[in-house]
């Protein structure tokens, strides 16, 4: 690390890379719950069926999403007040000491309890990447820099189910909680050390990169300089007055919980339809993943691209979103039969001549064809969460981001938390088509609450 006094070029990229990096930690830590299950439950539940012990995981999970998403709601004040740097010391802080505390969870209270907290700290990652790239990037870089950040969720989805996986050969469920609290807790000190200030009081930036921040923070693409709509900064309720608000709210409830029916469910469907042991996931457990790494990236970068170009940012947030979803919701449909698809491919291919193959030939037919179904799931998730993420700066500014991006967060989790209770009597049997159709109609939700609610994406003025 560079002493203080000496400037680090573009110091803005590392900002957002250490971001990326806790949530990829964040995802380690939220998804070795339903990677480990299996292990846990006959550990804690012998003798239940798949049907009770899936209601059982639902019920903890439940719990973690509600928590989630009033600490969004908490966390996007608490980032507002304390700061960037702060408020991701006591976010990360806290739910790395709660991940290594489920190693003494024996039942439903005990996990509860601590998914109870792990979900109110683990939210703090949200409001505070948003309002941290609301700080650090110019608004033509803003989808970019939020993209790289939710490619930490991908990659930690990628990175979980083998790592956790191959560690389960090791070690315990209880000693794995353990070990990936202990990296959340090791990524506070190059964040205390690197982020001392925001850019505009930064002792290691650069004179030319504290302009650029800064002069690109004006919403020059807007019609006008956009300096006075960026000095509105109402209160609560004025902030929930505006149809804009209701959209950026709406969109985020309508979109989150497709991520989410895939982050809880994809080792329990994997387990339960497939009958894959935690050591077969880590074979296909890690493709939607990648889908969602690969759909960040492209998202991010088709928007700055579309920027450069001339389009603004209204023009650009939309055609992003509405490209994500209309990507999304032919492959939601699909998952309904995945096995149908995979044999009418392998037909299709032996009536060419291609191969002389059949799906019995397969080690598990269905599963390629479902992750991968998967897989572009979550690329077009990706590729429209990060600009959907980006609303509330384009709309608000200074201390309204944090709070409208904890409104929005908070209502995505709600709406998550309503699926994942539906899901063990959606799937019952193993029948995930009810949850993957309700799915496809959320997506179609997403697009309308941008395009009704949000006639323009520009700078909201104060009413008069």
């Amino acid at each position: 690390m560079k002493k203080a006094g000496r400037k680090i070029k573009g110091l803005r990229w590392w900002v957002v890379t250490l971001i990326a990096i806790a949530t990829i930690i964040n995802y380690i830590d939220r998804t070795s719950l339903s990677v480990l299950w299996p292990e846990i439950a006959n550990d804690l539940y012998p003798g239940h069926t798949a049907d009770e012990t899936k209601a059982i995981y639902a019920l903890i999970s439940i719990i973690f999403v509600f928590s989630y998403a009033f600490g969004q709601a908490i966390f996007g004040k608490i980032f507002d007040w304390v700061g960037t740097r702060m408020g991701f010391v006591l976010s990360i802080g806290v739910w790395s000491v709660a991940t290594a505390l489920h190693a003494f969870a024996n039942g439903i209270l005990s996990f509860g309890i601590f998914r109870a907290i792990l979900g109110v700290s683990e939210a703090g990652n949200w409001p505070g990447a948003t309002k941290g790239n609301a700080e650090w990037f110019p608004t033509k870089e803003r989808a970019l820099a939020q993209g790289i950040f939710n490619s930490g969720a991908a990659i930690g989805g990628i990175i979980s189910i083998p790592l956790i996986a191959t560690l389960s050969i090791y070690f315990s469920w209880k000693a794995i909680f353990i070990l990936i609290g202990l990296a959340g807790l090791l990524w506070l000190i190059p964040w205390w050390i690197l982020v001392k200030a925001a850019p505009k009081d930064h002792p290691w930036i650069t004179d030319e990169e504290r302009e650029y921040i800064l002069t690109g923070q004006k919403n020059e693409d807007f019609d006008g300089d956009g300096v006075e709509d960026q000095e509105y900064n109402p209160n609560t309720g004025e902030l929930l007055g505006h149809k804009q608000s209701w959209g950026v709210i709406l969109a985020s409830a309508a979109i989150d919980p497709i991520w989410w029916l895939f982050v809880f469910w994809i080792p329990i469907y994997l387990n339960e339809v497939f009958a894959m042991d935690v050591k077969s996931m880590a074979l296909y457990g890690w493709v939607p993943y990648a889908g969602a790494m690969i759909g960040a990236y492209y998202g991010g970068i088709l928007a700055r691209n579309k920027l450069k170009k001339g389009w603004n940012v209204d023009k650009t947030r939309k055609m992003v979103i509405t490209l994500g979803c209309f990507v999304m919701l032919p492959a939601l449909l699909a998952m309904s039969n995945p096995l149908g698809i995979e044999t009418a491919v392998i037909d299709f291919l032996n009536g060419l001549g291609a191969t002389t193959m059949s799906v019995t030939d397969m080690q598990n037919p269905g599963a390629t064809t479902a992750v991968i179904l998967m897989a572009v799931i979550l690329f077009g998730f990706q590729t429209a969460i990060g600009n959907v993420q980006t609303l509330p700066s384009d709309l608000f500014s200074g201390k309204t981001v944090g709070s409208l991006a904890g409104f929005s967060g908070m209502a995505a989790k709600l709406t998550a938390a309503g699926l994942t209770y539906l899901v063990p009597w959606l799937t019952s049997g193993g029948n995930y088509t009810p949850a993957f159709i309700i799915g496809a109609t959320l997506a179609l939700l997403t697009v309308a609450s941008v395009w009704i609610f949000i006639p323009k994406v520009k700078p909201v003025t104060k009413k008069v």
